[in-house]
């Protein structure tokens, strides 16, 4: 029994992994947090519990009412993908315009600005279609075919998370000698304007 539970969690950990490491709008926006040291704690936590929650939920069924009322993810389409090209127009604003003392603002941000971090972080997570689709729907289905052993699956798929965004948050710092120059965050500021414009295109599209 031992080695079904951890037969099905290690399962679990590589579906979910295989999930959230690419290139998308949210690990854009905990890549550039984490290189900046700001708010790292918080926004690793957020994205880690939310998709916990939603795990949780995928596993114990919610998967199947989501699917019986698609005009939710429609909604969630649209608020979503117009978020994301907000977020991108401002990054886009900032390679155009860059703040010559932006690189050298890696610390002691306001609290206010930590504020702002956490709620655009709740905003890219929860208003991503995509994100209900892989964990609540997918990791979900998946899960159910293990039975009784679908909840050791979710948990693996929450730690395939909760390593994933902690590795990105904190494994930035590794590339803060290299950012520290403006034209570094220029480059990045570039690809994450990029990633949230045409995620946020195609979620407007599809929705």
């Amino acid at each position: 029994m031992t080695h079904g539970i951890f037969t099905a969690a290690l399962a679990g950990f590589g579906t979910g992994l295989s999930l959230i490491v690419a290139i998308g709008a949210q690990n854009a926006f905990v890549l550039r947090q984490g290189a900046r040291r700001h708010a790292v704690l918080a926004v690793v936590a957020i994205c880690a519990l939310s998709d916990a929650v939603l795990i949780a939920l995928g596993v114990a069924g919610v998967g199947a009412f989501v699917t019986a009322w698609p005009a939710a993810l429609t909604v969630v389409g649209l608020a979503g993908g117009g978020f994301l090209i907000c977020y991108g127009v401002l990054a886009a604003r900032r390679v155009l315009r860059p703040d010559p003392d932006a690189a050298l603002t890696t610390e002691g941000a306001a609290a206010g600005s930590g504020r702002r971090a956490m709620l655009t972080c709740l905003a890219m997570t929860w208003l991503n279609p995509h994100v209900y689709l892989d964990t609540v729907l997918l990791l979900g289905s998946l899960a159910a075919d293990r039975g009784d052993l679908r909840w050791a699956f979710g948990t693996g798929a929450g730690l395939a998370s909760l390593t994933w965004f902690g590795a990105l948050g904190y494994g930035a710092r590794l590339l803060s000698g290299l950012l520290a120059r403006p034209s570094a965050w220029r480059v990045l500021d570039g690809l994450v304007a990029a990633t949230m414009v045409t995620m946020g295109g195609m979620l407007l599209a599809r929705a």
